[in-house]
């Protein structure tokens, strides 16, 4: 629970991060598993996050009925465990934020989905449900520092086995991605 809690103290700062995000047909039995490996659940949340169009990498709007954030991140688009550098900065006043960033931004695309959070030590596990696209798992072993890759890697690939995830479910593409291709 420590561990738990202080990952969720430091959102704020920048963080790094070895993630994937895979496709699932039933995340039942992806919580029956984080349950027994002692997986600490935070609940789920609505969230919307907003999408605007910049020169790299990406720039979204996290609006949350918990939290909201503005998130910067980089990470290319590959099918397989990837790196992930991202930063965080959170608003206590979402509304307004949004009002100065569609002001100054083209909004690229909106996705909406319900989030379950669970943790076990400093892996994240968001189970989704996106409007339009269904239902996926995301799996982010996080540091506040680049040099510990190998070992997250080695951490996500541990749960990739225990989930039964198969290649061709891992997404390499954000869901704002995914969503602009099925609009296009």
């Amino acid at each position: 629970k420590l561990l738990v809690r202080r990952y969720l103290l430091i959102e704020d700062e920048e963080m790094f991060t070895v993630e994937i995000k895979a496709k699932c047909q039933d995340l039942s039995m992806i919580k029956a598993i984080l349950e027994k490996e002692g997986g600490i659940f935070l609940g789920q949340e609505e969230q919307t996050d907003i999408y605007f169009k910049i020169t790299k990498g990406r720039l979204k709007l996290r609006k949350g009925a918990k939290q909201s954030y503005l998130i910067y991140y980089k990470r290319e688009d590959l099918q397989e465990i990837r790196p992930s550098h991202f930063e965080l900065y959170p608003t206590a006043t979402p509304a307004k934020l949004e009002k100065v960033l569609r002001a100054a931004f083209e909004v690229l695309v909106e996705v909406k989905k319900i989030r379950e959070v669970v943790w076990i030590q400093n892996i994240k596990f968001n189970l989704d449900n996106v409007e339009g696209l269904g239902t996926f798992i995301e799996i982010e072993a996080m540091t506040e520092t680049p040099h510990e890759f190998a070992e997250l890697k080695e951490k996500v690939q541990t749960f990739i086995e225990k989930f039964a995830i198969k290649k061709e479910e891992i997404q390499s593409y954000s869901y704002s991605d995914l969503l602009l291709q099925r609009i296009n």
